[in-house]
C-alpha cells in the first residue's frame, strides 16, 4: 500500500501497545508519523523502530488530559510535515479494581472519563480544522467492544467513556462527512497489551476461564490485528466507510454472556 507516501498521522497513546505498533505499520507504508504521549524514554524508542522501518516521525511529549498540551501536539505536526491528513485518537486508561457504581470515587468516575472521553473530545477539536485544511482525511477513535455492550459488573467508568467515544465518532461523522472527513471508531477486545497482560500474569488460569467462557476464539487479540485494521480505516480503501463503530474483539461482543 502506497498511498500513504506523503501523508501525515497523528496517533495519540503512541509509546507502547496498539498507538507503537499502529505507528510503526503505518511509517513503514509511507506515512509521516506523529506519536504523542507523557513517557519520553518509550516514545524515542518507537521512533528509534520507525526508523528502522524506514519511516519518519517526531515524538511529541503530550499529556491529553491538559487542553493546551493538545492543542499544541496539532499545531507541532503540521508545523513540523506542513499537514494533517489522519489521526489515530488511542490514548485511554483503565479505573482501577472493579468498583459498583454507588463506591466509585469521584477521582477515578472524572480521571476515566477525562482520559478515554474528553481527551478524545479534544484531539478532534483541534484535529479537524487542521484536517479540513488539508482537504480532509480520517480520524479513528478507540472506543472498546464495552462501548457496545454493557461490560463487567463494577466497570462503569470505563464502559461510559467508551460508549461516549462512539457517540461523539457517530456525530463528528454526520457534521463533517460532506467535508471530505470521515471518522470512525475501532472497538477491540482484549487484546495483549501493557494494560491486560499483567491481568494475565498475575491470574493465569482466571484469566485463561475468563476467555474459555467469553471469547468466541478462545484467544486474545494482537495488536496488530487492530493496527492493521487502523490502516484501513485511513485508507481509501474505506472511503464510503463513515460513522462506523467496527468491533474488532474475535466475536467476543457477540457472547450473550
Amino acid at each position: 500500500m502506497t498511498e500513504f507516501n506523503g501523508k501525515v498521522v497523528l496517533i495519540t497513546g503512541a509509546t507502547s501497545g496498539l498507538g507503537a505498533t499502529a505507528a510503526i505499520t503505518l511509517a513503514a507504508k509511507g506515512a509521516k508519523v506523529a506519536i504523542t504521549g507523557r513517557r519520553e524514554e518509550q516514545g524515542q524508542a518507537v521512533l528509534r523502530q520507525i526508523d528502522a522501518a524506514g519511516g519518519e516521525g517526531i515524538f511529541i511529549k503530550t499529556d491529553v488530559n491538559v487542553r493546551d498540551d493538545v492543542e499544541r501536539m496539532v499545531a507541532m505536526t503540521v508545523d513540523r510535515f506542513g499537514r494533517l491528513d489522519g489521526a489515530v485518537n488511542n490514548a485511554g486508561i483503565t479505573p482501577g479494581p472493579f468498583t459498583p457504581v454507588a463506591d466509585i470515587p469521584d477521582e477515578n468516575w472524572f480521571a476515566t472519563l477525562n482520559t478515554n472521553l474528553n481527551a478524545v473530545f479534544w484531539s478532534m477539536k483541534f484535529e479537524i480544522p487542521a484536517m479540513l485544511a488539508s482537504g480532509g482525511g480520517a480520524i479513528v477513535n478507540i472506543s472498546s467492544m464495552y462501548g457496545l455492550i454493557g461490560g463487567d459488573i463494577g466497570n462503569a467508568a470505563y464502559v461510559t467513556s467508551k460508549w461516549g467515544v462512539i457517540g461523539l465518532t457517530k456525530t463528528a461523522a454526520i457534521d463533517y462527512g460532506q467535508q471530505g472527513l470521515r471518522v470512525n471508531a475501532l472497538c477491540p477486545g482484549y487484546c495483549h497489551s501493557e494494560m491486560v497482560d499483567p491481568y494475565v500474569e498475575a491470574e493465569p488460569e482466571l484469566f485463561k476461564r475468563i476467555i474459555d467462557r467469553h471469547s468466541a476464539m478462545n484467544r486474545l487479540g494482537e495488536s496488530q490485528e487492530v493496527a492493521d485494521a487502523i490502516v484501513w480505516l485511513l485508507s481509501g480503501q474505506s472511503s464510503f466507510v463513515n460513522g462506523a463503530a467496527i468491533p474488532i474483539e474475535g466475536g467476543e461482543a457477540t457472547r450473550l454472556y
